[in-house]
């Protein structure tokens, strides 16, 4: 991609701060217009139309979060060895690979386009890995992240909005809404990627605080695992239940609302996720001001802890009717997106931080998200390609009690192990490690 050397000079000059905020901006709106082209489907109902006796649309999400996972199991390897002068055509040439897909699918008759969804999944995947790869390893890089990942719940919201509103409003067929969504966004998606390319690299105070991030060879990538691989079944474990709770909530929240008695409201989707995305935000930043790297990664599992707690008090609220639907939405979705978050930015960033091990976030996150959107696949076969007879609001409760109990237990083991494992190679103290001598 061509690079504009006056303005790579200027951002070259600005304050640390600034550079932050920069980098922290284009990276949001790069993977919010990613969500473009992967989230405007689950907003239509596709209702009356079955494949096999099974509704459409379970056909359509489960073709997607296939491609999603396979490029996930792909990504551990291609977005570890990314070479970063590359990074920003690749999300480009994916963009638009995936862009196309949602055209065939617009102009391929059912059943045959259910596959298309599956191609636009997988290039769709490795998009996080990419722009990620941009903010890590940098002193603020929690603040970055947690812009970042305001994402997911927000541009979720509002893509699904945009989509309903152009099927109500313009009277544009289920099946073309996803591409003509796509289309909207694409030529932003283009400037912002640019933008996002020109970012400076960690200065040599953030390598300081939080050590290179390098391109991983295959035996790094297995030393790496073989060292904390107790810890890495714990939490990848946790994480995988908690990508199949988050995930059956944004693909077929449109379901839920119906049920809940809000399924013509279009603009529900930015109500609930909008203050969702603000209080994850305000959450995820304040771990910037943390500056001892151990602490701050035992504190991210406190932070997961919370989440689950959130989700699960809440949705007993809901069942004794102490709060209305909305709010039940608004706070599962925030319990939700709080665990969810470290995981996809802040934990494995602190995770290295600690140890110092030569590897990447994206090669963490990748492994995880790998089985999380496995799980999700095995979920929507259990509910729906098995024949489990219980409405969306009554499996989505009964998986809530399940995951996030265990999701509690488990965070909890892991939360031991590491910080045993660090007073092993370092001691009991987090300042008796001269790899972590930013005390909070």
């Amino acid at each position: 991609m061509f690079i504009s050397t006056t303005w790579k000079n200027k951002l070259a000059q600005m304050p640390a701060w600034s550079v932050s905020v920069y980098a922290a901006i284009c990276s949001f709106c790069v993977y919010f217009c990613m969500y473009a082209f992967r989230k405007p489907f689950t907003a239509a109902g596709f209702e009356g139309q079955y494949f096999l006796h099974i509704d459409y649309k379970i056909w359509l999400v489960s073709a997607q979060v296939m491609g999603y996972m396979l490029s996930k199991f792909y990504g551990i390897r291609f977005i570890a060895g990314m070479q970063l002068q590359k990074r920003a055509d690749t999300i480009i040439i994916l963009i638009i690979a995936a862009w196309m897909a949602l055209l065939l699918f617009a102009l391929t008759p059912s059943p045959y386009n259910i596959i298309l969804l599956l191609l636009n999944g997988f290039p769709l995947g490795m998009i996080w890995g990419l722009v990620f790869s941009y903010v890590e390893g940098r002193k603020t890089t929690e603040f970055m992240g947690a812009v970042l990942s305001v994402s997911f719940s927000f541009s979720s919201g509002v893509v699904k909005t945009i989509g309903k509103g152009l099927i109500i409003n313009a009277h544009i067929s289920e099946f073309w809404m996803p591409f003509a969504t796509g289309s909207i966004f694409l030529l932003p998606l283009f400037l912002f990627t640019w933008l996002l390319n020109h970012t400076p690299p960690p200065t040599q105070k953030d390598i300081e605080m939080r050590s290179v991030r390098n391109p991983m060879t295959k035996q790094e990538r297995r030393q790496f695992i073989r060292f904390f691989l107790p810890g890495i079944i714990i939490i990848v474990t946790t994480y995988v239940l908690l990508t199949i709770l988050r995930d059956f909530r944004d693909n077929f929240s449109n379901e839920l609302y119906t049920e809940l008695g809000y399924g013509n409201n279009a603009a529900i989707f930015t109500v609930t996720e909008t203050p969702v995305s603000l209080m994850v935000l305000l959450c995820m930043s304040l771990l910037i001001l943390v500056k001892n790297n151990v602490r701050a990664f035992l504190l991210n599992h406190a932070i997961i802890i919370g989440g689950n707690v959130i989700t699960l008090i809440a949705t007993l609220l809901f069942i004794y009717k102490f709060i209305n639907p909305v709010w039940w939405m608004i706070l599962v979705g925030t319990g939700l997106y709080i665990s969810y978050v470290p995981f996809n930015a802040l934990y494995f960033e602190r995770m290295i931080a600690t140890y110092r091990m030569r590897s990447n976030v994206g090669f963490l996150i990748y492994i995880s998200d790998a089985f999380g959107y496995l799980g999700s696949m095995l979920l929507l076969f259990l509910k729906e390609f098995i024949g489990l007879q219980l409405s969306w609001t009554a499996f989505f409760i009964n998986a809530i009690f399940t995951v996030t109990i265990i999701g509690i237990l488990g965070t909890s083991i892991a939360a031991v192990y590491f910080k045993k494992k660090h007073a092993t190679l370092f001691g009991t103290s987090p300042q008796s490690s001269n790899l972590n001598t930013h005390a909070a």
